[in-house]
């Protein structure tokens, strides 16, 4: 966060920069005002791709294993860019690599998941996957039996978790 804010700082002094040169190669015969402006508009764009940019470049830099499983896209009027081509705010990704078979019951799997949050920090979850039974569920921490979630067709987690070579589909 603290990198992004010095990028935003620094495409605004660059923006007024170029409105400056732009201002001498024409004669000192822009507005006042356009300077700002430009400032503006570069640490506009800047905060923009950085938002944009966020989902692809951790999820490039996720471990290996890791496959994304789903995402949520936002639409926020305070980002009023977003109304029109929504972001990625969050997403939860499962570790394919280390998935746990249950020695009693087959097609049951306790897999590790994380949890990714823009200016969030990660969370990771256990995750009990019933293949055969198409639901899902969390352990719960205290020994209790896990309330299932049934699962349908198009689940992304549970597609993600069954489809894995470790899991034999």
């Amino acid at each position: 966060m603290f990198w992004e804010l010095i990028a935003v700082f620094v495409a605004g002094f660059a923006g007024a920069g170029a409105v400056l040169a732009l201002n001498r190669l024409t004669g000192r015969r822009l507005p006042r005002w356009l300077m700002p402006v430009g400032a503006g508009a570069a640490m506009l764009a800047v905060t923009i791709s950085s938002e944009y940019g966020w989902y692809e470049r951790t999820a490039a830099a996720l471990p290996q294993g890791y496959e994304v499983a789903t995402v949520n896209e936002s639409r926020r009027l305070f980002r009023p860019w977003t109304l029109a081509v929504p972001m990625v705010d969050r997403f939860i990704a499962i570790d394919t690599t280390n998935m746990v078979p249950n020695d009693r019951t087959d097609g049951l799997w306790l897999v590790r998941a994380a949890a990714y949050g823009r200016w969030r920090p990660v969370r990771e979850i256990q995750i009990m996957v019933d293949c055969d039974g198409m639901r899902s569920a969390i352990p719960s921490g205290d020994g209790g039996e896990p309330v299932w979630r049934s699962g349908t067709e198009g689940d992304p987690i549970l597609g993600t978790v069954c489809e894995a070579p470790e899991a034999g589909a």
